[in-house]
C-alpha cells in the first residue's frame, strides 16, 4: 500500500498549477465540505497516532521519566479516534473500536518490554498478537462499511505494524537514520489509511455528504499541507527534547525536521515558484534555528541567550507573516502573526515544561501544537483556493480589493484579528473562525474528550468538556472563540471576562453570581475551574445567547443560525 507517500504529496501540490476547471460555471471552489472535513480529521488523528507510538516506544526502551505521559498522550489520541468512529457509527461501535485499537497499543508495549528484557519468546508473542489484532481490526471496519474490503484493510494494517516495529528495532540497534526515516513513512502511511476510510464513509452515507469535496484538488491541497505542517510541530518538540537530553539520535531527529522544511518549501514553490520557495525556506528554517539556540541556551543556563532567541522568534513571526501576506491577498498579516505567536508559544511551553519535568503539560502543549498547525494548513489551502479558484473547479473571480480573512476551522487559538484586550493567566481571548458562506454554526462536545467539532471540523481543547453535578461544562474560551466573542482574564481580581462586542460579562470560579455590564446576575449552576481554565455550563451559554441545544448519545450539540 505504501508507495512513496512523499511523492504523492508533492504531486498533489504541484497539481495546483495544472488542475483545470472540472465544471463550467461551477460554484466557488473550496477546500471545505463535509467529506473534506472528515478526510482531514481522520488523517490528522491517525497520523498523530503513528508519531506518538514511535515516541512512546523510544521513551519506554530508554526508561525515560516521561514514558507515562508519552503513553497517556497516545491513549488520549485513541480516545479522539474512538470519538470520531462513534460520531459515524454510534457510541456502541465507538466503544468496540476503542477496545480493539487500544489492544494493539498494548501489544507494542509488550514488545518494548520484551526487547528490554531480551525475551525472544515474549517478543514473538507480541508479534503474534499484533497479527491477530490486524484481522480483528480489519473485520471491524469491513463489517461496519461494505466499501472496505477486509483483505485490503489487513494489508494496510500489516504495513502500519511493520513500520512501527521496524522504526523501533532500528532505534534499539542505533541505526537512527533508518529509525527516523521509517517513523516518517509510518506517519504519512496513516494519512493514506485515513483517506481510504473517509472515502468509504462518504460513499456509504451519500446523504450526509451531498456537497462532498473530499476528492477535489482543493481537498488534496488541504490534506497535503496538513501532513507537512502537523508533522513539523511534533518533530520540533521531539528534536528539542532530544537536544536538551544530549541524545545520540539528536542529529537524525533534527535531520527529519529539516527534511520536513524541504517538503514545505517545495509545497510553497509548487504554488508560487522556485524563487518564492527558496525565500520561504530561508525564513522558515531561521525559526527552527532560533529554537535550537533556545535549547542550547537552556542547557547552558544562559538567560541572556534565551531572551535573544525569544526576541529573534518575535522578529521571525513578522517576517514569515509578511511573506504569506505579500504572496496572497487573502491572508491578513495581523492574523498570521497572531497564529505564529501561538505556534511559537506552544513549542516553547512544551519544551520549558519538559525541562521542568512537568511532563503532563509538556505533552498537552505538544499535542495542541500539532493540531494547531492543521488550522494553519486549513487557512493556507483555503486562501490559495480563493486566490486560484479556476484551478480547483470553481469559477474564476477577481481577487478582492480588500483582503478577506480566511476561515480558521481548526485553530481555536488563532484569532482572525489579534485580541485588543491583553490577557494574563487564564484563557486567552480569541475571535471566532468565521466563514462567509456558512449560515449556521454547529458545535459538538463530548464529556471527557478534548476533541470537539465545529461544523464538522475536528478541533482540540487544552481541557476536556466535563460533567459536574449532572451538567455538561465546557471551557468558556472555546465557546467564545466560535461565537464571535472574546475572553480574557484579570489575575488581580481572579475575574474571567467575556466580551460579546455588545456587553461584557464577569465570572468568578465557584460562584453562581456573575455580572453583565456591572449588573449582578445569578445562574443555576456555578462556574468551575479545571486545569487553569474557566468552565461554564453549556445550558447557561445556550439560553443566554439564544443557541439551540440537543444531546445525542452523550454528545452535546449546540447550534445557531446567523
Amino acid at each position: 500500500m505504501y508507495k512513496s507517500v512523499l511523492s504523492k504529496v508533492i504531486m498533489l501540490l504541484m497539481a495546483v498549477v495544472l488542475i483545470l476547471p472540472t465544471t463550467v460555471g461551477a460554484a466557488a471552489a473550496t477546500s471545505k465540505g463535509a467529506g473534506a472535513d472528515l478526510r482531514s480529521t481522520l488523517g490528522q488523528i491517525l497520523g498523530e497516532h503513528a508519531l506518538l507510538a514511535v515516541i512512546a516506544m523510544q521513551k519506554g526502551i530508554d526508561g525515560k521519566a516521561d514514558f507515562d505521559q508519552a503513553a497517556a498522550a497516545l491513549n488520549a489520541n485513541t480516545d479522539d479516534l474512538s470519538a470520531a468512529v462513534a460520531s459515524v457509527y454510534g457510541n456502541e461501535a465507538g466503544a468496540a473500536f476503542k477496545t480493539i485499537w487500544a489492544s494493539h497499543i498494548g501489544y507494542f508495549v509488550d514488545y518494548v518490554k520484551a526487547t528490554a528484557a531480551n525475551d525472544t519468546a515474549a517478543k514473538q508473542k507480541a508479534k503474534d498478537e499484533l497479527e491477530e489484532y490486524k484481522v480483528t481490526q480489519a473485520k471491524f471496519f469491513a463489517d461496519a462499511n461494505p466499501n472496505l474490503p477486509q483483505s485490503a484493510l489487513e494489508a494496510g494494517l500489516e504495513e502500519h505494524i511493520n513500520m512501527l516495529l521496524t522504526a523501533f528495532d532500528a532505534y534499539v540497534a542505533k541505526d537512527y537514520t533508518k529509525a527516523y526515516t521509517t517513523a516518517d513513512e509510518a506517519y504519512k502511511h496513516m494519512y493514506m489509511f485515513g483517506d481510504i476510510l473517509s472515502a468509504a464513509i462518504v460513499k456509504q452515507y451519500p446523504d450526509k455528504f451531498t456537497t462532498d469535496m473530499s476528492t477535489m484538488g482543493a481537498s488534496d491541497l488541504r490534506s497535503a499541507l496538513g501532513i507537512i505542517l502537523g508533522e513539523h510541530a511534533t518533530l520540533a518538540v521531539w528534536a528539542m527534547q532530544k537536544g536538551i537530553d544530549g541524545a545520540p539520535d539528536f542529529e537524525q531527529a533534527a535531520g527529519l525536521l529539516n527534511k520536513n522544511t524541504d517538503e514545505l518549501s517545495a509545497a510553497v514553490a509548487s504554488v508560487y515558484g522556485n524563487e518564492a520557495g527558496a525565500a520561504f525556506k530561508t525564513i522558515w528554517a531561521s525559526h527552527i534555528g532560533y529554537f535550537v539556540d533556545y535549547v542550547k541556551a537552556t542547557a547552558a543556563g544562559d538567560t541572556t541567550a534565551k531572551q535573544k532567541a525569544i526576541d529573534e522568534l518575535a522578529e521571525y513571526k513578522v517576517t514569515q507573516a509578511k511573506f504569506f501576506a505579500d504572496a496572497n491577498p487573502n491572508l491578513p498579516q495581523a492574523a498570521l502573526e497572531a497564529g505564529l505567536t501561538e505556534h511559537i508559544a506552544m513549542l516553547l511551553k512544551a519544551f520549558d515544561s519538559y525541562v521542568a519535568k512537568d511532563y503532563t503539560t509538556a505533552y498537552s502543549e505538544a499535542r495542541m501544537s500539532y493540531h494547531h498547525m492543521f488550522g494553519f494548513a486549513d487557512i493556507l489551502s483555503e486562501a490559495i483556493v480563493m486566490q486560484y479558484p479556476a484551478k480547483f473547479g470553481g469559477t474564476a473571480t477577481p481577487t478582492p480589493a480588500t483582503p478577506a480573512t480566511p476561515s480558521m476551522p481548526s485553530m481555536p487559538n488563532m484569532p482572525a484579528t489579534p485580541p485588543t484586550t491583553p490577557s494574563t493567566g487564564g484563557a486567552n481571548g480569541t475571535s471566532a473562525d468565521t466563514s462567509p458562506e456558512l449560515k449556521t454554526k454547529v458545535m459538538q462536545f463530548t464529556p471527557g474528550s478534548k476533541m470537539y467539532m465545529v461544523n464538522g471540523v475536528s478541533m482540540m481543547m487544552s481541557t476536556p468538556a466535563t460533567v459536574y453535578k449532572g451538567k455538561t461544562y465546557v471551557p468558556l474560551r472555546y465557546l467564545a472563540a466560535n461565537a464571535n466573542m472574546k475572553v480574557f482574564y484579570t489575575k488581580e481580581t481572579s475575574t474571567t471576562w467575556l466580551d460579546t462586542g455588545i456587553q461584557r460579562y464577569e465570572f468568578w470560579v465557584n460562584s453562581k453570581v456573575y455580572k453583565v455590564d456591572n449588573m449582578r446576575k445569578g445562574m443555576n449552576d456555578m462556574v468551575i475551574s479545571r486545569n487553569g481554565q474557566t468552565l461554564i455550563p453549556v445550558r447557561w451559554f445556550v439560553d443566554n445567547f439564544e443557541w439551540n441545544m440537543s444531546v445525542n448519545n452523550n454528545t452535546v450539540i449546540i447550534s445557531k443560525t446567523y
